[in-house]
């Protein structure tokens, strides 16, 4: 079977770097799934869980990503990532307070309220976006 190497780079560390089989990314454009010997690319990525598949099997991993760029060549996926984490770094009680945090921002925000005046509606929905990628990147059961 072809295999293609990825590499998920964050500012401060490698977070993954295998073989897979097939890479499934949400960019700015959409959603894409990366084969081995895909054509160059280069695509902007919003914050999702990213599914990795390991093999035949189906097999898939989870990482949870903050946004960045994707590099694609025929051999080889290079993501910098805003921000990257494997679901064993991620704290769920972290991620579902983060997520709390912005959904009541945003409520603030649009119900007009003395706290929602200050809120900055583009960082709240980032920040929401963000938490449910951690969320999800975990296979956690939430309400959106």
């Amino acid at each position: 079977m072809a295999t293609i190497k990825l590499e998920i780079v964050s500012p401060d560390k490698v977070v993954y770097e295998n073989d897979i089989s097939m890479l499934i990314v949400r960019s700015t454009g959409g959603e894409l799934g990366i084969l081995p010997h895909h054509a160059p690319l280069v695509a902007g990525l919003v914050p999702h869980a990213m599914r990795i598949r390991l093999g035949a099997d189906r097999d898939e991993q989870l990482i949870a990503v903050a946004g960045g760029f994707m590099e694609v060549t025929p051999e080889k996926i290079t993501v910098l990532a805003t921000a990257a984490e494997r679901p064993i770094d991620i704290d769920i009680n972290r991620a579902k307070e983060a997520m709390a945090r912005a959904k009541a921002r945003i409520a603030a925000f649009h119900q007009g309220t003395p706290e929602g005046k200050d809120v900055d509606i583009d960082r709240a929905e980032l920040a929401l976006r963000r938490s449910i990628a951690r969320l999800r990147a975990l296979g956690s059961q939430f309400e959106e």
